[in-house]
């Protein structure tokens, strides 16, 4: 799928606003939607008829407790971009002038949702609340003002700019997140099992197996040495 192919042909080229989220709530806007609508004492990013739409491209801690009072009673659409490549544009903070530009080596896909569901796992299972996932490419604008993070040494991120959207998944209910386990994963399994299966790490591998306990999809039958061993409940 080519990297902008999902985007809107009004968006490319004149995504002059200066921040991720803004970007995709303008690409997620349709004739009638409402933005930055007052709603039950929340500003609500887009409301569309019945809809809540928000788009959160922090870690979902900072909006947990907005759905925990939205979902009850509202129908509310969590979107959450995943990055897949980001190059990191290095520039001056004088006059701004870029400096370098390179491609992080750091690369997520889908599963990696689970590193922000193990926030939220108790929320899956309400049915007001749908989770889509975008799979991004982006650019992060870097200034070396000294106030960043030691790990940036002091350069500090100053933007982030959509640069392409390579697809999305829907998670209607807890059962759509089975969808992200490989089909070469054999059960029961155990979180290197898994982990070796995804190809990511094990600490992300231990966070989807906590959520899908959480979800009730899977549960634990036993230990293969000192590991869980996991089963499907359904």
């Amino acid at each position: 799928m080519n990297e902008l192919s999902l985007l809107k042909p009004s968006q490319i080229g004149t995504l002059r606003e200066s921040s991720l989220h803004a970007t995709l709530k303008q690409w997620y806007k349709e004739p009638g939607d409402k933005l930055e609508e007052p709603f039950e004492n929340y500003i609500i990013d887009i409301v569309r008829d019945d809809l809540l739409i928000e788009i959160q491209t922090k870690n979902f801690s900072s909006i947990k407790k907005k759905l925990e009072n939205l979902i009850p009673h509202n129908r509310v659409l969590l979107v959450y971009p995943i990055i897949k490549d980001k190059w990191i544009i290095s520039q001056n903070l004088l006059d701004f002038n870029r400096i370098r530009k390179r491609l992080s080596p750091k690369h997520c896909s889908f599963v990696d949702i689970f590193e922000e569901l193990i926030r939220i796992p108790y929320l899956i299972s309400n049915s007001n609340l749908i989770i889509e996932v975008l799979l991004v490419q982006i650019e992060e604008i870097r200034i070396n003002d000294g106030r960043g993070s030691w790990r940036r040494n002091g350069w500090s991120i100053y933007d982030k700019k959509l640069v392409g959207i390579l697809g999305k998944k829907e998670f209607c209910n807890p059962k759509d997140f089975l969808m992200l386990i490989p089909t070469s994963l054999e059960t029961p399994f155990t979180n290197s099992d898994l982990a070796y299966s995804l190809k990511k790490p094990i600490r992300l591998a231990r966070k989807m197996s906590y959520c899908l306990r959480k979800m009730e999809l899977i549960g634990i039958i036993g230990k293969k040495g000192k590991e869980f061993l996991f089963d499907l409940l359904i």
